[in-house]
C-alpha cells in the first residue's frame, strides 16, 4: 500500500494509491508542515544504531514517518512511549532496549549573512 501526503492551503491530505489512482483517506490541519508532496511510501526502515534528525511528517497505527533532507525514514510506533507531534523537528535515537529516545533537533549552523 503506497501512501503520500499533500500539504496545501493549511490542509494535510493523506492519500493511498488504489489501482493506479490516488484516493484521499484523511484530511486534517497541516500545522507546522511546509506545503508540498511528501512521498512517504519511499521511506526506509531505521537502523537503530543511528540518530535521525528531521521533521515528523506523519504517524499512523504502525509507524512514525520522519523527513531528513529529501529522504524519509519509518520508525515503528511501538518503539515510542509518546509519539512526537506532526510538524515538529526532532532528533530520534534508540537506547539499549531498542526504545526510541526523542529530543529537540539540534540547531544547525548555517552560513547566513547578517548586517
Amino acid at each position: 500500500m503506497k501512501q503520500r501526503l499533500l500539504v496545501m492551503n493549511g490542509q494535510r491530505i493523506v492519500q493511498e494509491e488504489l489501482e493506479g489512482v490516488w484516493a484521499n483517506q484523511k484530511v486534517d490541519k497541516a500545522g507546522a508542515l511546509k506545503p508540498g508532496i511528501y512521498n512517504i511510501y519511499t521511506a526506509d526502515k531505521v537502523d537503530k544504531s543511528k540518530r535521525y534528525d528531521g521533521v515528523v511528517v506523519h504517524t499512523d497505527n504502525n509507524n512514525v514517518y520522519q523527513q531528513m533532507d529529501k529522504k524519509f525514514v519509518m520508525h515503528s510506533r511501538q518503539d515510542f512511549d509518546t509519539v512526537p507531534i506532526i510538524g515538529s523537528a526532532k532528533s530520534i535515537s534508540y537506547n539499549e532496549q531498542g526504545k526510541a529516545v526523542v529530543s529537540a533537533e539540534a540547531v544547525k549552523q548555517s552560513r547566513g549573512r547578517s548586517r
